[in-house]
């Protein structure tokens, strides 16, 4: 073994150790739960200037995933502020960057090969103006409606048949029927190899008093509608690997790789 692959095993070890420490999986979540209830934790973080609304572990999760998979195209539910769909759009960049090095061409920005498709019922006048004028905004399209209208789900079929590669991120609305609607809409435009992530899985996880005032929360989540697709469509798992590297994650039993 080299002392790559001893590394790398060292690596697989260590996580496989973490994912069998209940208690301190125990403890992490107790730590989110907190972060939870005492501010809004996951608003203090940008991406390229734009805030993102995500554990920077996530933030981390995500780079990895479109490193390995190396998508053509993310489809993404839930704007917000747009630090995801600028997250991602300049992971896509270095793509395109090392595709266009390794095989020794210019590349050109005005031109991008890869692309991010951002969904949300509500893109705010500001929101919407502060992503186009970002240097990332060329890969970025964004369709304003609701991610489960058929209409929507048919004009992003449409887009889909254009590439190759594609990952979902689902973080929209967090109640199960809504979910679980995203799920049978995207879930089958993902590529084998690939992810469709379901993120605020942890919202299964907290005391129904964080949830008041909110359509979702315990029995009415993203997990729960996660556990019900992936009954009935085995060619999806769940890649527990990545949650039990994390520790710290709103997607636990949410990183869906497409194995069939």
């Amino acid at each position: 073994m080299n002392p790559i692959e001893q590394f790398q095993a060292e690596v697989q070890h260590n996580i496989e150790r973490l994912g069998a420490d209940a208690g301190l999986k125990r403890a992490s979540l107790d730590w989110m739960l907190k972060t939870g209830a005492t501010g809004a934790y996951t608003y203090n973080f940008n991406w390229m200037g734009r805030p993102i609304i995500q554990y920077p572990q996530d933030m981390v999760a995500m780079q990895e995933l479109i490193w390995a998979v190396k998508p053509d195209l993310i489809i993404e539910t839930g704007i917000a502020h747009g630090g995801s769909l600028i997250m991602n759009a300049s992971l896509l960049a270095l793509l395109d960057l090392c595709d266009a090095q390794t095989q020794g061409r210019a590349l050109d920005p005005r031109q991008p090969a890869r692309k991010v498709l951002g969904i949300d019922i509500d893109i705010r006048a500001h929101n919407r103006e502060a992503i186009e004028a970002h240097p990332m905004a060329t890969r970025i399209q964004m369709l304003q409606g609701s991610s489960v209208d058929p209409a929507m789900v048919a004009r992003v079929k449409d887009i889909t048949s254009g590439y190759q590669r594609v990952l979902v991120s689902l973080d929209s609305n967090h109640t199960h029927e809504h979910v679980l609607a995203e799920l049978k809409a995207y879930a089958p435009l993902v590529s084998i190899g690939s992810y469709c992530v379901v993120f605020d899985t942890v919202v299964e996880d907290m005391p129904p008093e964080l949830c008041e005032g909110r359509p979702w929360g315990p029995g009415n989540s993203p997990l729960t509608a996660a556990r019900e697709y992936l009954a009935e469509h085995p060619e999806f798992e769940v890649d527990r690997s990545i949650e039990n590297k994390l520790l710290i994650t709103v997607a636990r039993e949410g990183f869906l790789r497409r194995i069939a």
